[in-house]
């Protein structure tokens, strides 16, 4: 049976990213039983994060009775070793050695990837991609990151990543899916239209402000979904996928983001 097999039950899934950390638990019919979700300060680097986890993954462990834990890390991960290569957004990454330093505070089975590829799978095994033969992930969150499922297994290429389409060039110039469809763009076009002011987050005011008829606001959609359809059709010409999943925190705008898509 594969690491990654969803028949595998009692274990924890941790999710590392560039403004939380999520550490979840499965009970014995593979659903959520526990959750719990902290905001990660990037003053405190990959330290903080470190500490966070060591703070609260035993007795997580102790009270599930996990076996084993799962990793998506948001950035380029040697899923070989589980050895990070670095992160985009939190200093104290590089080369840290993520899976065996897991391994020893945990006493459990670990397994490391980049978060967009285990994101893939879960669609793929139980979610919109299920019994789908070909499925590709796009993660809309701080970063932009993709990740492509063959027949129920990731697919790698070499090291240290794949299907990074937050990095496709959009233009000659240099311009990135992630420089204008991550959640981090979509907040910089909003405070350049005055919409809002709390400097970081402010995506998550964009489905009520499209709502609300604000023709700025579907300006900024309409923009952003442009941007990502473009990136996508790459993806569709190479790889012809059967579905593609929109994920991460800015998929939250739901129905209008995927029909503009």
């Amino acid at each position: 049976m594969s690491f990654w097999d969803s028949r595998m039950h009692r274990c924890i899934g941790i999710e590392i990213g560039g403004t939380k950390l999520q550490i979840v638990a499965s009970d014995e019919s593979g659903n959520i039983s526990e959750r719990l979700r902290f905001s990660v300060l990037p003053s405190s680097g990959g330290a903080g994060i470190r500490e966070q986890i060591r703070a609260s993954l035993p007795d997580l462990i102790k009270k599930t009775n996990a076996r084993a834990i799962g990793v998506g890390f948001g950035g380029p991960v040697d899923w070989t070793t589980g050895h990070i290569c670095c992160s985009h957004q939190i200093e104290g990454w590089s080369e840290f050695p993520l899976q065996s330093w897991l391994t020893e505070i945990s006493g459990v089975p670990v397994r490391v990837d980049n978060d967009a590829n285990v994101a893939a799978l879960g669609e793929a095994l139980n979610g919109a991609g299920r019994d789908h033969k070909l499925v590709f992930y796009v993660t809309l969150g701080s970063g932009v990151g993709g990740g492509i499922v063959i027949e129920g297994k990731i697919f790698h290429g070499a090291k240290p990543g794949e299907s990074e389409i937050g990095h496709v060039r959009l233009d000659k110039s240099g311009t990135t899916v992630e420089s204008r469809c991550s959640g981090w763009a979509v907040d910089k076009k909003l405070r350049e239209a005055g919409l809002a002011y709390t400097n970081g987050g402010e995506a998550k005011l964009l489905n009520q402000l499209v709502a609300a008829g604000n023709e700025h606001a579907r300006r900024i959609l309409n923009e952003t979904s442009d941007d990502l359809a473009f990136a996508l059709s790459h993806v569709v010409h190479l790889f012809h996928p059967e579905i593609v999943v929109l994920g991460g925190g800015l998929s939250l705008l739901g129905e209008p983001l995927r029909a503009a898509v």
